[in-house]
């Protein structure tokens, strides 16, 4: 099996580093157990990140390797030690690179030496404890977790970056001519289809040098596929010219410079969008009598349709230097309405799953919510995050997470669509939700005091916590002079009354002592 030594199509999956998590931590030293909260943050991931490279003429090396990966964020760390960055990947390509999606949305088209795209930004770091600390929530228990970075898939498509562009049938003498022209050394054989991938030559006329590429031979029916136009035909999109090579010596029957330019300009009419370039004619191999000949019948036809017709020999440079210094005023004449491009960063930022609103929430019959049960799911880049970043093993996180959706207006937003407590709550995407059971007016305050990790309000049953709110309820009617201590002692005890007369049938020592009863 041959190893291709030029790719100008390729689809990468690409995956930006994880956040790395923040870190619930409280500082402590000698007679000092509980110095305040010191978790510290994650750091980002890294980014994948496309950048213009005049070194890179091929994509290849993403054939061999289609997967690439940025390096995660750290975690964080106690004493206030926030996690490292995760390391930028970045990926050198040709210029001329058009990235798009795999349904066809084309994301960015990458021209000039230096041009960056960030195409999956890295996760954010998670929150550590200190960064959570608030007037209200001293010590939280909890911390944040990091996000997962942007992983897609992506298609790279080569379109050669060159002033003019060789079309004709094969072996025309497009790749003699590039040879004859400048220093680049193509293969040149006496069979069809000797290119195989496009050249690229730097030519020099006057104080103008311009890259000419020779694309590979085209034939009728090349727009649809057929020899080798379709998978090159690309690489003329970028030229300000076009210059048709046209064999005025070949042996094969029924062909003749006038019909082999309408077979050539035909494909590229019906590949499309080359209708504006320049066009000049190049009569080759007029060195052979017979070419020479041909080329002298049909000159004054083409230069009847407006076409600048030179006839040329790239074996005994007949005309070479006419030829170049035509491509050379098209070049110029391009360049000067053409305003030099800057290299840009492009940033590759997903559109919000809302249309711009902080969130939506929409009634949905996913399969998810059970059988005969009503569901509604809420979208938006903020709910999202949140949910991402939230441990729900930590009672006090989900508090935590509850808070910001109720300050968001979630639970307001779902009421006034119609929702009811018990029904399913999913945000995020169809394939990866998150999914709650709706609680209305559950109360706000993740910062209410209770065992680290926990919120009172995931967890009340607990004994402790129905002790406090009935001892918070009695010491509003204590006697004067009692206690808290004194209240809690008074609700610890048995019931019954608190004083009697001895003897009376209140007396319980005398019940017990009475021998008629």
């Amino acid at each position: 099996m041959a190893v291709p030594t030029f790719v100008d199509r390729v689809t990468l999956h690409v995956s930006a580093g994880r956040g790395g998590n923040g870190v619930a931590s409280v500082h402590r030293e000698k007679f000092k157990p509980l110095g305040g909260p010191d978790g510290g943050n994650g750091g980002p991931g890294g980014s994948v990140i496309l950048r213009v490279d005049p070194q890179v003429t091929t994509l290849v090396e993403y054939h061999h390797s289609p997967k690439r990966r940025a390096e995660h964020g750290g975690h964080g760390a106690g004493g206030h030690r926030n996690g490292g960055h995760g390391s930028d990947l970045v990926l050198p390509v040709p210029d001329g690179t058009v990235v798009s999606l795999k349904d066809g949305t084309v994301l960015a088209d990458m021209v000039g030496a230096g041009t960056e795209m960030v195409v999956a930004e890295g996760g954010r770091g998670g929150l550590g404890n200190a960064a959570l600390a608030s007037a209200k929530r001293k010590a939280p228990g909890f911390a944040l977790l990091g996000e997962p970075g942007d992983e897609l898939e992506i298609v790279l498509e080569l379109k050669v970056v060159a002033d003019i562009g060789l079309v004709g049938f094969p072996s025309a003498g497009k790749s003699s001519l590039i040879a004859a022209m400048s220093r680049a050394r193509p293969k040149i054989a006496d069979y069809p289809f000797t290119t195989l991938v496009p050249n690229l030559g730097v030519v020099t006329a006057g104080d103008t040098t311009f890259t000419v590429a020779d694309v590979p031979g085209l034939i009728e029916g090349a727009s649809e596929g057929r020899g080798l136009g379709h998978d090159f035909l690309r690489h003329i999109e970028r030229c300000a010219a076009i210059v048709h090579v046209i064999d005025t010596a070949t042996i094969e029957p029924g062909r003749n410079p006038v019909d082999d330019l309408d077979v050539i300009e035909n494909e590229l009419s019906r590949y499309g969008g080359l209708e504006d370039r320049p066009r000049l004619v190049a009569l080759n191999k007029v060195d052979v009598p017979d070419g020479q000949d041909l080329a002298d019948i049909t000159v004054d036809d083409l230069r009847a349709r407006g076409l600048r017709v030179i006839p040329v020999s790239a074996a005994s440079g007949a005309g070479l230097r006419e030829l170049t210094f035509a491509m050379a005023e098209i070049v110029q004449a391009a360049r000067a309405a053409t305003p030099v491009a800057e290299a840009t960063r492009i940033v590759l930022r997903p559109g919000s799953a809302d249309g711009g609103e902080d969130f939506t929430v929409t009634q949905t019959h996913d399969p998810s919510t059970g059988s005969g049960q009503r569901g509604w799911r809420v979208r938006g880049t903020k709910p999202e995050r949140w949910v991402r970043q939230t441990d729900f093993s930590n009672d006090e996180a989900v508090g935590f997470l509850a808070d910001r959706l109720n300050r968001l207006g979630v639970e307001d937003r779902l009421l006034k669509l119609g929702a009811e407590e018990g029904d399913t709550v999913l945000i995020g995407h169809p394939d990866n939700s998150v999914v709650f059971d709706f609680q209305p007016g559950m109360e706000a305050g993740a910062e209410m005091l209770g065992r680290r990790g926990e919120d009172q309000r995931f967890d009340e049953s607990r004994p402790a916590a129905r002790r406090r709110r009935a001892i918070d309820e009695a010491m509003d009617e204590r006697v004067e002079g009692e206690t808290r201590a004194d209240v809690a002692r008074r609700l610890d005890r048995p019931a019954g009354p608190t004083s009697y007369e001895i003897g009376t049938a209140e007396d319980p020592d005398w019940l017990e002592d009475d021998p008629g009863e």
